[in-house]
């Protein structure tokens, strides 16, 4: 199974998404319909559907799609993961076989070290009796905390999202390359190889602005670690859905076609789907 490991939906209300500014493609309706044929232009099977609002409406609205359209394989939603009921929250969304994992705006938090504070790690402490996982959302800045995440939590899964933004548009690498290998030194860690294309210049990018990053991502995790992801419709700020899909395809285009198979899929499923959703 080809699948697209990270995606959102959403029906858009300006005052539930007021990160998206006016004039960007994102302010309408996005919605499995819509993702369907674009998915079938590629040749992929399913998708992952990540969390964008944090609250339990988001959960309930993504695993009512999910419900509803059988090519949506798993939901990875939002609990308040600092909150004392964090138990009971886990326990009753984790009830539904298409709920995959967790995932926190960390990138937002003010707080470098957000993912060490007491009442967060006890929530994560809390993920593996319900065999979910944790998509840490970041920025370089806080690769640091990531890492020492993952060291307190060897047995936790982890995944990566969007390769911890690197500065594409900037050109730069370091510290970024060297902390990214150290994170991958932890095996209970992948990356995905998505949400770049908004990182570099929207109107400008090449092909070429992404190898750096890819060669390192790829150098740190092995095809074994690295699955890719569309961030569609985010996404739509740089690029199409084929012309995201046609980027990663191309990298990676010289690997072996076990290896491409697992990180257009196998990988994904691996991680998200062994509780059987």
């Amino acid at each position: 199974m080809k699948l697209d490991a990270h995606q959102h939906f959403w029906k858009y209300r300006a005052p539930e998404y007021p990160w998206m500014k006016r004039g960007w493609p994102l302010r309408r309706d996005h919605l499995p319909p819509h993702l369907k044929p674009l998915l079938a232009r590629a040749g992929i099977d399913g998708c992952i559907a990540v969390q964008a609002r944090q609250s339990r409406e988001e959960n309930n609205f993504l695993l009512g799609l999910a419900d509803a359209h059988p090519f949506i394989q798993g939901v990875v939603g939002w609990v308040d993961l600092r909150a004392k009921t964090v138990e009971q929250q886990l326990a009753e969304f984790a009830r539904h076989p298409k709920f995959v994992g967790v995932r926190h705006v960390v990138q937002d938090e003010p707080d470098d070290d957000f993912m060490m504070r007491h009442d967060f790690l006890r929530g994560i402490g809390q993920l593996a009796r319900f065999k979910l996982n944790y998509d840490i959302l970041i920025y370089p800045r806080q690769l640091p905390a990531a890492i020492r995440l993952a060291r307190k939590f060897p047995h936790q899964p982890f995944v990566l999202d969007h390769l911890a933004k690197p500065p594409i548009k900037a050109g730069t690498i370091s510290p970024w390359r060297e902390q990214i290998t150290e994170l991958a030194r932890h095996p209970n860690v992948m990356a995905k190889i998505s949400g770049l294309v908004t990182e570099a210049d929207w109107t400008a990018w090449k092909k070429k602005d992404f190898r750096p990053y890819l060669d390192v991502a790829l150098a740190a995790f092995g095809a074994e670690r690295l699955m890719f992801g569309s961030d569609w419709p985010v996404c739509r700020l740089a690029g199409t859905y084929g012309r995201v899909f046609g980027l990663a395809r191309g990298h990676l285009a010289s690997l072996p076609a076990a290896a491409r198979d697992k990180i257009f899929g196998g990988n994904a499923a691996r991680f998200y789907l062994r509780r059987g959703g």
